[in-house]
């Protein structure tokens, strides 16, 4: 880590309990890179329901998960628990429920419920008895007016049983689905719909059958089918092995470089969905394989929703805190106005994690400048690299000033970077890749290359190709990047971080438009609460009087002309901005469930306004920089 006289100056960083990167790596003839990782991969447990079983054995009244209680209301109240051996014992009770109904390998269970510890409780049993599980995003049930995804989902899974915690939440989605000859089974139950109760799940006798499903789990087992975003189309189901989950918890012991203290619990808070792999895979078994508790956070690092995690991290002070970056920004406004929260946040913490975009150098100072507040010393920043296909297969691991890093593969993963065009294409192999997608052997052909790697679409580069240790840096899909009239590339996923950090804390997401076009627009969600600040406004004027409101507009101006300052060439430069009051739209595939916006499909679905950008004579909304 180069060392400047700022940086010398900023008090040390508290010690990461991870070995420093040590990497192979070899260009070949063709120009392409084989990267892998110089610590060999560790042991393996054979699967996740074996870790289960020891976890269990080892301390059976500790508190494997926590979850809010909810009213009739639908609001949260005290915490109820789990322990390891009541987790145990309720997965073996579905199991058996599970194998007395005839089900198996070729069987599957969707669940349409968000996190909970019922969720928790099907998901485990299913693993025991070797059906494969289907968590689905509740953004299908929930939010989609249509159902088209859930209903592509359902088709894919042909499942035996549906699992929807609260009935009436999940009644339009179930009726939507064509339930003829398959179980639906409620915690609360759905009006005028044919179910079983969760509860009676449990009115068996465990037998010998499940500790012999069990003993038949080895890592080629499916545990799991999880579904893509669907943000190129319908979401593909991905097969999750118990090897490949496996190969995630060893990959991360690989690199530990201290034994854990055994008189620590850890404790995390999650709120990211367990249909994908972030939290459903890397997080859970990661909490399961350490012997912690989970506390499920019902909130989410959006306006209004936030109230519910801060309330949560005054009482939970985890050791470790792994999210989206926006909840980074949304985090620190909260810890810069109340020392309680940031007391409590910091408390027991060793470093923060962030995935799935990139952190922006704003966010990452103003949580620096906390972190030493509060504790004398700045944290580590890590993040994990993957994709639903992968788990992760690359990580920052060490301590670095350095945000945008994808890091180095995982122990057991070798990365191949094939030149296209101006980029290097990221490329996969290893036992945490899937063997491929549910009932689509044309897609499964076609993810993989050659020689067995798999395709990511995105693209990385090296820090400094003489010096491999340095680490990879994320350089935005392959598909995404663009020329501009003149020819020059304009490299989308770097200049959204540039962007957001240009105008904060007024936006929180970007597209970047330009494709054959002489200058570079912007079609941009600001944050109206923030919006309504800059204006000096009240709450009850309509968000698009808020937005074209002139100090708003100022705001905007100012920060692009300051950007633009810096920018160097027409590449990086934003010539016009649009600011949006329509959330992404998830049936339109412009977002996921986890908030992350789909460049392509939200340009596609908003040509209008894109067209408007680009018109001789900017109309009503347009902000000319």
């Amino acid at each position: 880590m180069n060392t400047t006289v700022a940086e010398a100056e900023l008090p040390p960083f508290k010690p990461l309990p991870m070995l420093p990167p040590r990497t192979v790596a070899e260009k070949r003839a063709d120009g392409s890179w084989l990267v892998s990782n110089a610590y060999e991969l560790g042991p393996m447990h054979r699967s996740i329901a074996h870790l289960l079983e020891q976890r269990a054995a080892e301390h059976p009244e500790r508190n494997l998960i926590a979850q809010r209680e909810i009213g009739p209301d639908l609001k949260t109240g005290a915490w109820r628990f789990m322990t390891y051996g009541e987790a145990n014992s309720r997965a073996n009770q579905v199991a058996q429920a599970l194998l007395d109904r005839g089900m198996g390998a070729d069987d599957g269970i969707m669940i349409l419920s968000a996190n909970s510890i019922e969720h928790m409780v099907m998901m485990l049993g299913a693993m025991k008895a070797r059906v494969p599980v289907a968590p689905v995003s509740v953004a299908y049930s929930l939010f989609s007016s249509d159902h088209g995804k859930l209903k592509h989902v359902f088709n894919q899974v042909k499942p035996k049983m549906v699992f929807a915690d609260h009935g009436p939440m999940f009644a339009k989605a179930l009726t939507a689905l064509a339930l003829e000859g398959v179980e639906v089974v409620t915690v609360v139950p759905a009006p005028g719909l044919e179910q079983t109760s969760y509860a009676s799940l449990f009115d068996t006798n465990v037998g010998p059958a499940v500790a012999a499903s069990v003993e038949a789990i080895d890592h080629a087992t499916v545990a799991k089918y999880l579904f893509t975003s669907g943000s190129t189309g319908m979401p593909k189901g991905v097969i999750q092995t118990h090897g490949m989950m496996c190969a995630t918890i060893a990959a991360g012991e690989t690199q530990r470089a201290e034994p854990p203290d055994p008189n620590e619990i850890p404790e995390g808070l999650e709120w990211m969905p367990w249909n994908h792999i972030s939290a459903g895979n890397i997080s859970f078994n990661g909490n399961l394989n350490a012997g912690g508790t989970v506390y499920l956070d019902a909130g989410k690092p959006v306006p209004g929703l936030f109230d519910e995690t801060i309330r949560n991290l005054r009482e939970v002070s985890p050791l470790v805190f792994g999210s989206a970056p926006i909840a980074f920004t949304m985090l620190c406004d909260a810890m810069e106005k109340d020392a309680t929260l940031r007391a409590s946040f910091f408390k027991k913490m060793k470093y923060v994690g962030y995935g799935g975009a990139t952190l922006s150098q704003d966010i990452y100072e103003r949580f620096q400048a906390l972190a030493i507040a509060e504790t004398g010393q700045r944290l580590g920043f890590t993040t994990m690299y993957g994709a639903t296909e992968t788990q992760g297969v690359t990580t920052v691991s060490w301590l670095t000033t350095r945000v945008g890093l994808i890091g180095l593969p995982v122990p057991g993963v070798t990365l191949k970077l094939v030149p296209n065009g101006q980029k290097l294409e990221v490329r996969a192999k290893g036992p945490t890749i899937t063997p491929g997608y549910l009932n689509r052997p044309d897609l499964t052909e076609a993810a993989f290359d050659e020689e067995g790697f798999y395709k990511l679409g995105d693209a990385a580069k090296f820090v400094d190709e003489s010096d491999p240790n340095q680490g990879l840096v994320f350089d935005g899909r392959v598909t995404e990047d663009f020329k501009l009239s003149s020819g020059t590339w304009v490299s989308v996923g770097t200049l959204r971080t540039d962007v957001l950090a240009a105008a904060t804390p007024l936006l929180t997401d970007a597209v970047i438009a330009g494709q054959d076009k002489d200058y570079i627009g912007l079609l941009a969600w600001p944050s109206i609460p923030t919006a309504r600040h800059i204006a000096g406004l009240a709450v009850d004027v309509p968000a698009a009087e808020v937005l074209a409101h002139p100090a708003v507009v100022d705001f905007v101006r100012t920060a692009f002309r300051a950007h633009n300052k810096a920018a160097g060439g027409s590449s990086g430069r934003i010539a016009r901005v649009i600011l949006l009051t329509e959330p992404p739209s998830i049936d339109g595939h412009e977002i996921t469930d986890k908030g992350y916006v789909n460049q392509r499909a939200t340009l596609d679905r908003r040509a209008a306004l894109v067209t408007a950008l680009y018109t001789a004579q900017p109309g009503e909304g347009v902000i000319v920089v």
